[in-house]
């Protein structure tokens, strides 16, 4: 009877569902950690709509439930009331699950038991505009490598490596389990993204216009660079471009990825490297759904509307100014790598939220480690 209730409650979302601009996602990405053989590996689970988490679990939490990370979850008390409880189950079933598979894995590759080991799941669905399904996506890695992942054109599993094999034999042997698989991205995925993105629209489907400006830095004698940064736009999707001459710069240039404000906004820098005397060729172009045109900007000067924009922006043009998290001296290649450890993909804010979280996790465990070798003299992470 409550699944029937259910179905119901995500089927009216199809009903209710409004075309959207651009594509939407829902995930989740699990992230188990063994810790000192005295105690049991840490599970935890976060789930994001598009770049914003709604949703964590911690197996090492006080409540050890499920709980909400944005204000419009709170919303799902009214909508359906057995959410928090039924969904914590689900979620410490899954831990359980990925507990069990981290100890599989270190059989497989013949690890003793003890010592640090991390296994990374993500799994969940996209749709078009149109609210249509428009992939799924489901794979692993272990111990910071591509372990196994799901071509959800074939629905087969592919290994990454030798040890995965197994794994992908004995998955796709199972017919009713590749059936559920199908099933949830295809379906059920879809349904609670439609219901996620329909309870939460006034913060989902807004557009933040983002505000921008170019620094000027000289590192070397006769050599300086040029910075674009783009500040409080939302969503994370946004193109930045050096141009010189007008002819799009390839050479020289170096990105961050896109990276979260803590304000419910991104932001996002590239600079370019020249001959000083050069910076008046330069221009640096944003385009985003924010801006009804793209802006264009150059090393003090700006058209009327950039210069509107500037004015409401906190960002100043200073000499040697500090840029995004404090980036120093030189201009370092911070592009995504492939998709190892920290699930880079992409949606790249996503992946730096995944960082601080692995990277709080392994501090723990080394912590829990250092205890153990030290005895009494540091207190257990």
């Amino acid at each position: 009877m409550k699944s029937n209730r259910l179905y119901l409650f995500l089927l009216e979302t199809l009903v209710l569902t409004e075309t959207w601009a651009g594509s939407h996602s829902l995930r989740y990405f699990y992230t188990v950690v063994s810790q000192s053989e005295r105690r049991e590996p840490r599970f935890i689970s976060v789930g994001y709509v598009d770049d914003q988490e709604f949703v964590r679990f911690d197996s090492y939490s006080e409540s050890q439930r499920l709980e909400p990370r944005a204000p419009w979850m709170d919303k799902m008390d009214e909508e359906d009331p057995d959410y928090w409880e039924r969904n914590t189950q689900m979620v410490r079933k899954d831990a359980k699950i990925n507990i069990e598979y981290l100890e599989t894995l270190q059989g497989l590759y013949n690890q003793s038991e003890g010592g640090i080991h991390i296994l990374q799941k993500m799994f969940g669905c996209e749709v078009s505009a149109n609210g249509n399904f428009r992939r799924g996506f489901k794979r692993f890695a272990y111990d910071g490598h591509d372990y196994l992942f799901l071509d959800t054109e074939t629905f087969t599993w592919m290994a990454s490596v030798p040890e995965a094999v197994y794994t992908k034999r004995s998955w796709e042997a199972d017919g009713s389990f590749q059936e559920r698989q199908k099933a949830y991205l295809e379906e059920e995925c879809v349904l609670w993204l439609h219901k996620y993105l329909e309870i939460g629209k006034d913060a989902l489907l807004k557009t933040d216009r983002p505000s921008a400006g170019v620094t000027h830095h000289q590192y070397r004698k006769g050599e300086v660079t040029l910075r674009c940064r783009v500040e409080g736009f939302y969503p994370a999707d946004i193109s930045l471009t050096w141009l010189r001459d007008g002819e799009e710069q390839l050479q020289d240039v170096e990105f961050i990825e896109t990276r979260p404000s803590g304000d419910g906004t991104f932001q996002k820098w590239a600079a370019v490297e020249m001959t000083s005397g050069q910076e008046d060729k330069y221009t640096c172009r944003v385009q985003h759904k924010g801006l009804s045109e793209p802006l264009t900007l150059k090393w003090g000067k700006e058209s009327e509307e950039d210069k509107a924009i500037l004015q409401a922006s906190p960002l100043k043009k200073a000499e040697g100014c500090e840029m995004l998290g404090g980036v120093g001296e030189g201009v370092r290649d911070l592009r995504p790598r492939p998709f190892i450890l920290l699930f880079i993909l992409e949606s790249h804010s996503i992946s730096r939220i995944i960082c601080l979280i692995v990277g709080i996790v392994i501090a723990v465990a080394l912590l829990s480690v250092a205890g153990v070798c030290l005895w009494k003299k540091m207190n257990e992470g």
